[in-house]
């Protein structure tokens, strides 16, 4: 006897089944998008947050898609990235430091800082700003910019740091001795400096700097222009009170990336973006300090400014010998001053420490 054979035809159900699971394993998983948390005092009303959601739309062509996340406490933004709960952070220079202290250096004291004939030439400052953020970006920079998984995607300053005082006489190093100066608690260095002068450090964050100030709580505090509106510094200022026409430092913001979470080459293509967005963030920071009152500014006695100058550079080296600085970091900088300033003192050396 022999039996007859009948083709297997699934039925219509099984068919569509089998045709849906051979499609999932045939094409390619869907990529997860990168989530960057971003700090702005203003949230997401702020500069920071604004020029965070252009970066995301620009980048789109470098593979990655990122949402952002707002938060006006920096420190929780950098704890979530630490945390893994963020692929990227958008922080300042103090907090970021952690990940890469060689990017971190450029917020060191001093380091940006161009005096030219017995005043400080503002625009000559942010020149060597620019140029180290040029170095930074470069392709040669490329391993320079990672530590461990973490990767520097991108720098832009937030405006000179002046000192700010509840009383325009203290305006030399001699008259800050004994003084309440603010320093923020996560970095050591603000201490550092402060404590070499004889005055007193006092712990502050962003959330609260603006009240101890404005209460007297602190004589002085270190701030750029863009924080005077949303930190109501006019209150501490007074009448009495002023803002000395002289950067202490010039603070930046930072982009730092999980490099595992991007695609790559990624890094380098972000840092060339936000490199591009430098006059932006100039022109912002140019607007700030157009809306503070001009009788609120005041001029460091020239006979002052070598003693800055000085005291600066000597806490630059003090600092970087304690492994707060990144040493590398600092002759970096010190190249762009001299290629800016090359008839200062200081480029007899090509490098500020050994």
């Amino acid at each position: 006897m022999s039996l007859s054979r009948t083709p297997f035809r699934p039925s219509a159900p099984r068919l569509l089944s089998a045709l849906v699971v051979a499609g999932a394993v045939a094409a390619p998983a869907a990529q997860a998008k990168q989530l960057l948390c971003v700090w702005d005092v203003a949230g997401k009303t702020g500069d920071v947050y604004a020029a965070a959601t252009d970066f995301v739309v620009a980048m789109q062509k470098a593979g990655a898609e990122m949402e952002l996340k707002s938060y006006v406490d920096e420190r929780v933004a950098v704890e979530d990235y630490r945390a893994g709960q963020c692929d990227g952070v958008i922080a300042t220079a103090f907090r970021t430091r952690q990940f890469n202290s060689l990017a971190g250096s450029l917020d060191s004291i001093g380091s940006t800082t161009v005096v030219k004939g017995g005043k400080v030439d503002i625009n000559a400052s942010y020149e060597v700003v620019r140029k180290v953020v040029q170095v930074f970006a470069s392709p040669q920079a490329n391993k320079l910019m990672v530590e461990g998984n973490h990767e520097i995607g991108g720098i832009f300053p937030l405006g000179a740091a002046y000192p700010i005082v509840r009383d325009r006489t203290i305006n030399t190093v001699e008259e800050l001795s004994g003084k309440k100066i603010a320093a923020f608690d996560y970095d050591k260095a603000q201490s550092v400096m402060i404590q070499r002068i004889g005055a007193q450090p006092v712990s502050v964050d962003v959330t609260n700097i603006g009240p101890k100030f404005n209460n007297g709580f602190v004589d002085m505090v270190t701030l750029p222009a863009v924080a005077f509106k949303p930190f109501e510094l006019y209150k501490g200022i007074g009448t009495k009170g002023g803002i000395g026409r002289f950067p202490i430092l010039i603070p930046t913001v930072q982009v730092v990336l999980n490099k595992n979470k991007f695609p790559e080459g990624f890094g380098e293509k972000s840092r060339q973006y936000w490199l591009s967005q430098f006059d932006r963030a100039l022109n912002i920071v140019q607007t700030a300090e157009k809306g503070i009152p001009a009788a609120m500014w005041d001029d460091i006695p020239a006979e002052a400014v070598p003693k800055y100058v000085l005291m600066f550079r000597e806490s630059r080296i003090e600092i970087a010998k304690q492994g707060i600085y990144n040493k590398q970091g600092l002759n970096i900088i010190k190249r762009a001053r001299c290629s800016v300033n090359p008839s200062d003192a200081e480029c007899a050396t090509k490098t500020e420490i050994d």
